[in-house]
């Protein structure tokens, strides 16, 4: 009975300890995908802004 206690106190350690590491790397990828939204956001911000700057350019150029 004592020998079933022990494995089970055991294992249920690892599972704490799995529980802990995989919340901790989850927080990790959470951040890392919050940032990478944010960059993405932000690069397509850029290209909308330089598209409209081409377009503005292009609407100047003498037509043929």
């Amino acid at each position: 009975m004592q020998a079933e206690l022990d494995s089970l106190e055991s294992k249920l350690a690892r599972l704490v300890h799995l529980t802990k590491h995989l919340r901790e790397e989850n927080h990790h990828l959470r951040q890392e995908l919050a940032q990478a939204l944010s960059q993405g956001r932000q690069s397509h911000d850029k290209i909308d802004s330089v598209k409209a700057r081409l377009e503005r350019l292009l609407a100047q150029l003498p037509e043929e």
